[in-house]
């Protein structure tokens, strides 16, 4: 029987210099992605696209398996931090869900709860060729040499919902809370991607699931 392949943990990048590189790469495997989806899309064109070097597209993502995957958290990131924006324009107010460590334990909380989460889902079916390939690199048999796994509160939407929350209760307590709004969220997200269920059904079950998880 065949072994799997070892992968290497991937490299960090230590300058701004490799900061932009990695994000150059992310960028143009999400350009590839959208265009090609995954099966079509190879290490050696990701390199093309960036400007950069086979061998640095391999520094920081391994397999293309785990590029994608860091593909989906780097458009999470670009989500959430676009909603900032947008919120601090349109709403100056102060104490509101999400503004600090004690915010959470309100109605307001689920309500930005399950909007965060159909803003997400809305975001990434925006592209289903990009969508998909997010979504095939996470079901591959590949993953199972990922490199790096790390729990999936660590995570940026793991990170923003814990926020969301504001430690109404214990501390392992509010971290299966998020877990379980993380996987409600990838189960309704896939669903919709594959039109088991529509668009209009997916945001409902995910503002209920908030309501059902995050409400006090």
């Amino acid at each position: 029987m065949a072994r799997p392949v070892a992968v290497r943990r991937p490299a960090a990048p230590m300058s701004s210099g490799q900061a932009a590189r990695r994000v150059r790469i992310l960028r143009a495997a999400s350009d590839l992605g959208t265009r090609e989806g995954l099966v079509n899309v190879q290490m050696h064109d990701v390199a093309k696209e960036a400007g950069v070097a086979i061998a640095t597209v391999y520094r920081y993502f391994p397999s293309k398996p785990y590029l994608f995957l860091a593909v989906l958290e780097w458009h999470i990131e670009r989500t959430l931090e676009d909603r900032d924006r947008n919120q601090d324009r349109d709403c100056d107010r102060v104490g509101e869900c999400g503004s600090g460590p004690g915010s959470g334990g309100t109605a307001d909380c689920a309500t930005e709860v399950g909007e965060t989460l159909v803003a997400l889902s809305g975001k990434l079916l925006d592209s289903r060729m990009l969508a998909s390939a997010v979504a095939l690199s996470s079901f591959t048999e590949y993953t199972s040499v990922v490199p790096t796994r790390i729990d999936i509160v660590e995570s940026a939407l793991g990170q923003r919902l814990l926020r969301l929350l504001g430690g109404r209760a214990d501390p392992g307590t509010e971290r299966s809370r998020v877990r379980l709004l993380v996987y409600n969220w990838w189960g309704v997200f896939v669903s919709m991607l594959t039109e088991e269920i529509s668009t209009e059904q997916g945001n409902a079950d995910l503002r209920l699931a908030a309501r059902l998880i995050a409400a006090p």
